[in-house]
């Protein structure tokens, strides 16, 4: 099969023939039909993740048709549009059958701790527990974007923060995840305050429902500047980004008693901030929260909310590139200019 074959780190992929993936008794493969370009990804290529192992094929952000299935698989049948979250796990730990998959001591992670979806065919295993049906209305290139950013950050606002309507919700950083949570928010009735450095991605952020924009290469004190655009600061603040700053921003954008979610995945130094204990956790009384991916099973939650017309992650969607692009798209991620989603949607061209 094709597929972006990385063999040393933040050098481009070679788009080359790799092995077909076997497929697991109790899993099916898939042709990749689109997968998204996530700044985790980014990660990835430049070597900051230590579950990856060269060479590698990476991609997390699936959606395609099932080719193949195992003797065990039972719950889906060749022909099945689906996609996957890209926590898989076990199916059978005291975390997986509490509906907590994405804590599963026994999970892979699909393009990192195994090869992913930058190829035209991807192995699932455990696909009765893993594997997601597409609603019908759906097409690939929207359910790859929706990806783990939608899915991630409605764990987040959803269920991590159990935001409530009238609500303020800052958002600090406005790639992909945060341009999910301003929507899903915004759907939900909160108030959002949306916060970054790029008047690009600001202007999106307004289009999908954000109340008030921030530029936060203009304000010396954005936690201060959050407070007062909102009457004593957001009930719920996500870091997006995972960078100290916007970890900072984020905790001291919060009204007392408020939620901080971190979103972001923290890499290197910025894995270990430094933390305001005594001034925020302590006297403010904020609580801090961490999510990541999500499980199968939630999926259908958010599904409602789309087919209801209350979401629409299709909009997220700015760019469609083939394989042979994904270089230069990884490149991009270098800095923090870009603005929405890109998505692989031809794994030929």
């Amino acid at each position: 099969m094709r597929a972006a074959l990385l063999s040393r780190y933040n050098t481009p992929t070679e788009i080359t023939e790799v092995p077909d993936p076997a497929c697991p008794r109790d899993g099916a493969v898939i042709a990749v039909r689109a997968c998204g370009v996530c700044r985790s990804d980014h990660h990835a290529w430049k070597g900051a993740d230590p579950d990856v192992i060269l060479p590698h094929v990476m991609g997390h952000e699936f959606a395609g048709e099932v080719i193949e299935i195992g003797a065990e698989c039972r719950a889906f049948a060749v022909g099945d549009r689906v996609t996957a979250p890209f926590i898989l796990g076990c199916g059978a730990c005291p975390d997986c059958r509490g509906g907590e998959p994405t804590i599963c001591n026994h999970q892979q992670v699909i393009g990192f701790t195994g090869w992913g979806a930058f190829a035209e065919r991807l192995a699932i295993p455990r696909a009765d527990f893993n594997l997601v049906r597409l609603p019908d209305t759906m097409d690939y290139a929207a359910a790859a974007g929706m990806g783990c950013r939608v899915t991630t950050s409605f764990r987040a606002v959803v269920d991590r923060a159990k935001i409530q309507p009238g609500e303020w919700l800052s958002v600090h950083g406005c790639g992909g995840v945060g341009l999910s949570a301003i929507m899903i928010g915004a759907a939900l009735g909160a108030r959002v305050l949306a916060v970054d450095v790029n008047p690009e991605a600001l202007k999106i952020a307004q289009s999908l429902g954000a109340n008030a924009t921030l530029d936060a290469s203009q304000i010396e004190n954005v936690g201060e500047a959050v407070r007062d655009l909102t009457n004593g600061g957001a009930h719920v603040s996500l870091d997006a980004l995972g960078i100290t700053d916007t970890f900072h921003n984020s905790l001291k954008s919060l009204r007392k008693m408020g939620r901080h979610v971190q979103i972001g995945m923290p890499l290197g130094r910025h894995a270990t901030p430094e933390l305001p204990l005594l001034e925020l956790v302590y006297s403010r009384q904020i609580t801090l929260h961490g999510t990541r991916g999500i499980g199968a099973d939630r999926f259908a939650a958010l599904f409602a909310m789309i087919s209801a017309g209350r979401l629409a992650p299709e909009r997220l969607v700015t760019k469609r590139i083939g394989l042979s692009g994904l270089n230069a798209a990884l490149s991009a991620m270098d800095g923090y200019t870009g603005a929405g989603v890109t998505v692989v949607d031809n794994m030929a061209a």
